[in-house]
């Protein structure tokens, strides 16, 4: 094993994923939308919440916390939570129901019209996430997915589906978090200019 020669390669990878995104305008146009579904929510007393399993709940959590905290400077914080962050309401129901209701079932208690939800799954097809987006469509909450190439079943259920087009779990999962924190960038700088 040449471990510079993996190094070298996992970052070569990485910047090549990013420039492809890089150069796709559609992809940037849904980065606007979400940004722009964020603002008009928060603008409404709404809350953004997130959900996703292993790193994609990692990066939830991660990106709820720069909402809720804060990402560049000083400024109101904002209603953002990741929901896997409760492990006694997690494991309760996973036991009781199902792990596929895991996040259906929490939106349908915390859940409200105009409410955004931001599912991520590298696949597409956590079967626990695409639960939460239908539950989210009925309350009439915004969906928004980030996933891998071609958006799974995710594609069904999102009002803006922003899909690398990649099928490398941890380069794309790199991208969300890239694009996740130009998100939180732009929401911050729109909600609370300096």
């Amino acid at each position: 094993m040449d471990k510079r020669s993996i190094i070298k390669q996992n970052i070569e990878d990485s910047i090549a994923l990013k420039t492809q995104v890089l150069a796709d305008e559609v992809i940037q146009a849904k980065i606007s939308d979400v940004t722009d579904a964020i603002v008009k929510c928060y603008s409404q007393k709404g809350k953004v919440l997130f959900c996703g399993n292993g790193g994609s709940a990692a990066d939830s959590q991660h990106l709820a916390a720069e909402l809720s905290g804060r990402y560049y400077y000083d400024r109101p914080p904002l209603p953002s939570e990741a929901l896997h962050v409760n492990t006694s309401y997690i494991t309760a129901v996973a036991n009781d129901y199902s792990y596929n209701q895991v996040y259906a079932r929490l939106l349908q208690a915390i859940g409200n019209d105009g409410d955004i939800i931001i599912g991520l799954s590298t696949s597409g097809n956590s079967a626990n996430v695409v639960e939460a987006l239908k539950v989210a469509k009925k309350k009439n909450m915004v969906t928004i997915g980030f996933t891998g190439e071609g958006g799974g079943e995710m594609a069904d259920h999102c009002d803006i589906l922003i899909p690398i087009p990649s099928r490398d779990t941890p380069r794309i999962q790199e991208c969300h978090m890239m694009i996740g924190h130009a998100v939180c960038q732009i929401v911050e700088l729109t909600l609370f200019p300096q």
